[in-house]
């Protein structure tokens, strides 16, 4: 049981707890500088006028196809 819940998904992707928790931790963190930066651009919006969508496809390239 406790495999299936820590391990299984990171070896899906080829990586021990570890090295996924820290890759899921930085993902996390860029996602809400992503969402801080739309926020941002909603209430101003000649600020951040591209940096969440630049920051979502950079994301998306970095994860598209992980694990395949």
């Amino acid at each position: 049981m406790i495999a299936r819940i820590f391990l299984s998904h990171p070896r899906t992707v080829n990586e021990s707890y570890f090295e996924h928790l820290l890759f899921a931790g930085r993902f996390a963190v860029r996602l809400f500088a992503a969402g801080g930066a739309a926020l941002v651009h909603a209430v101003i919006p000649c600020l951040f006028e591209k940096t969440a969508s630049r920051m979502i496809a950079q994301m998306y390239a970095q994860t598209h196809n992980r694990g395949q």
